[in-house]
């Protein structure tokens, strides 16, 4: 029986001894698959929030304390989180500031579990307890105590800022409001990223953040926010605004009017920052002292833009007897240049206004 040939054996090509780079590439791919099976991939929101807080602490000096304002609701909180994250990576000491407002039941509690989620967190906490008055409303009162505190706290430890949680839904919630009561273009243009708060530089991280994105960074974490029972409650017309007016202009305008809102509030900062250099640039050649007060050059305000003249009427006011013209008081003052007939003296808030001598002059209230 004739033997069985095996057949040819097929052989590629000759395989070639691996390179460095080729095992340094393998080493990588293999270290690669050990991280990602042991820490997976941060969660997208919590990366978010914590870009937008770094970003913020980054011209802070190293050593210093920052303050975030705790209530413990879901901005804050993912707030005191990112922030505990950063802090020390920038070499900050990063504290909360908890106000116990007293305007609930159980307002204590509250405030000592938003106190311990800060601890946990590694930052410093402290509960301080307020009595809130009723001057201007109660949200306004609230306001005026909270940041009364976070301004003294921030002065005692010498902070270098303090942080609050407000989000780009608050930005959209405040441009809508001014806009309904017709506040002009200061209204408008919402809240600043930073703003100055007796001293104390005020930052506002959050500000292109939404809510959203806010309560899905503390539920990636494993943090449980408060939530507020003011929030939903109708009787105020931010929560209007936020449960019933904003739904509607996305139903019917479409996704994104929140986001246009808070672009425009931008914009018109932008141009109000404009607006003031100009009027730093020209208030010290058209303004002089007068007796009792202070006096504008006719000539100048005349000379000038309508949109500039009234800024500059609102600023010399606001400067001089530290009051707000609406915009009817502005207008009444400005026709003292551009339409003068002889009339006499405008009454305004802490003051009056008469022409005199080819000036507007004014002067205290009587």
């Amino acid at each position: 029986m004739p033997l069985r040939r095996r057949p040819a054996e097929i052989r590629g090509p000759p395989r070639r001894a691996p390179t460095a780079q080729t095992e340094l590439r393998t080493r990588i791919a293999r270290y690669r698959g050990r991280v990602t099976d042991r820490r997976p991939g941060l969660d997208p929101a919590v990366a978010d929030v914590r870009r937008a807080v770094r970003l913020a602490l980054a011209h802070l000096a190293p050593e210093s304390v920052v303050i975030v304002g705790l209530s413990g609701g879901p901005d804050s909180l993912a707030l005191a989180a990112a922030t505990a994250f950063e802090a020390p990576r920038l070499g900050l000491r990063p504290a909360s500031l908890t106000v116990d407002h007293g305007l609930q039941d159980g307002s204590a509690e509250t405030a000592a579990a938003a106190a311990r989620a800060a601890t946990a967190l590694g930052l410093d906490a402290l509960v301080v307890r307020v009595e809130v008055g009723d001057a201007g409303g109660p949200e306004a009162a609230a306001r005026e105590a909270r940041y009364r505190v976070l301004r003294d706290a921030a002065h005692d430890t010498g902070a270098a800022a303090v942080l609050v949680g407000h989000t780009l839904d608050d930005q959209a919630e405040t441009v809508l409001l001014g806009l309904a009561r017709g506040a002009g273009g200061t209204s408008l243009q919402g809240m600043a990223a930073a703003s100055d708060l007796e001293g104390i530089p005020l930052l506002r991280p959050l500000l292109e953040v939404r809510r959203a994105t806010t309560r899905a960074a503390c539920a990636a974490e494993g943090l449980e926010p408060w939530d507020d029972p003011h929030n939903i409650d109708p009787r105020f017309a931010r929560v209007r605004v936020r449960e019933r007016v904003l739904p509607v202009l996305e139903d019917e305008l479409g996704p994104g009017v929140a986001e246009a809102l808070a672009r425009t509030a931008a914009q018109l900062r932008e141009d109000a920052e404009a607006f003031e250099e100009m009027i730093g640039e020209t208030i010290e050649d058209i303004v002089e002292p007068a007796e009792a007060g202070i006096a504008v050059s006719v000539a100048a305000l005349a000379a000038n833009p309508a949109a500039l003249r009234h800024r500059i009427i609102r600023h010399v006011v606001a400067a001089e007897f530290h009051e707000s013209l609406t915009r009817s008081q502005t207008l009444e003052v400005a026709r003292l240049v551009t339409d003068w007939k002889g009339q006499g003296p405008i009454d305004l808030p802490g003051c009056r206004a008469r022409r005199e001598a080819g000036r507007v002059v004014f002067v205290a209230a009587p």
